[in-house]
């Protein structure tokens, strides 16, 4: 089943109408972390596929965590391939204030330019420091062009300066994911063991490197070990045993021939323009085709 939809990001506040009613309109949180493809415009989408009754979030590709930040499940398994990203949660989780205290000593005047830039992004790749690496990443992450996340065949981190007027820690965001964090394991790990866990009671949700849309699309270099076509078979392949074994699966794609094919044994298929952020010419950014793909359990 394919359905068709087009999402607008949400404005959060309480609206009133003729009558005098108050309706609700949901705010999404917005994640501290700048991310290629992040799923805050998508939340909404996400939300109506939730299943009735299910008690844990599984996310094999958390990324910025937006999907997690947003959903409210009080028990989560948040894993990724990104090593760095994972040990920055660990961070966060035990440290908190005092963790963000360290990053925001990073976010002076001074740090703000090509030359402290490029000395920081070497420091970051050279300490084995976890708790050092991991203020880092997060000035990497606010002062690099597009908070890209990127590294070399070498594993290096190679995202250049970004040029920003002047980039902020934003000490909420912040704050609402350390609280989140306490309600969630966190694994470095790949996609395939973490998927084997999922079951009856579980929604899983699966945001992957994307399938490219051209020849020089390619953007698999988000963990040294990449993420090629052998990878998206496997991943298909184990969102329908998942939902064979009781969890509700919805994994977002690019709408491709590909993708089609991929996902030719999922229950339904949702398709989706959304607005793409990452791109080199901010003025002609455009639309992007997009399913989110559902697989559910045996009735």
């Amino acid at each position: 089943m394919v359905r068709r939809f087009r999402f607008k990001r949400s404005v959060i506040s309480n609206v009133e109408g003729e009558s005098g009613a108050t309706a609700l309109i949901v705010r999404t949180k917005r994640p501290f972390l700048k991310w290629a493809g992040g799923k805050t415009g998508l939340i909404f989408a996400i939300r109506e596929l939730l299943p009735a009754g299910a008690r844990r979030l599984i996310e094999p590709f958390v990324g910025s965590g937006a999907a997690a930040l947003n959903l409210g499940y009080k028990k989560n398994i948040l894993a990724d391939a990104n090593r760095d990203l994972i040990d920055l949660y660990r961070e966060l989780k035990s440290a908190g204030d005092e963790f963000t205290g360290e990053c925001e000593a990073l976010f002076t005047g001074k740090n703000n330019c090509a030359d402290a830039f490029y000395a920081l992004r070497d420091e970051f790749n050279r300490t084995r420091d976890r708790r050092r690496r991991a203020c880092l990443f997060v000035y990497l992450n606010r002062h690099g062009y597009n908070g890209l996340c990127r590294y070399n065949a070498d594993g290096g981190f190679n995202v250049p300066f970004g040029r920003y007027t002047a980039p902020h820690l934003p000490r909420e965001a912040l704050r609402a994911f350390h609280v989140l964090l306490q309600r969630c394991q966190l694994r470095h790990a790949d996609f395939r063991g973490v998927l084997a866990e999922a079951g009856e009671g579980d929604f899983v949700y699966c945001d992957p490197p994307y399938v490219p849309i051209s020849a020089t699309a390619h953007f698999t270099a988000y963990a040294k070990a990449g993420f090629g076509p052998q990878d998206q078979r496997d991943l298909a392949v184990c969102c329908y045993e998942a939902a064979r074994r009781g969890a509700t699966v919805v994994l977002s794609n690019h709408d491709t021939p590909e993708t089609r094919v991929l996902y030719a044994d999922a229950d339904e298929r949702r398709e989706l323009l959304v607005a793409r952020r990452i791109s080199c010419d901010g003025a002609n950014r455009v639309k992007a085709r997009e399913l989110l793909v559902v697989y559910r359990p045996p009735a």
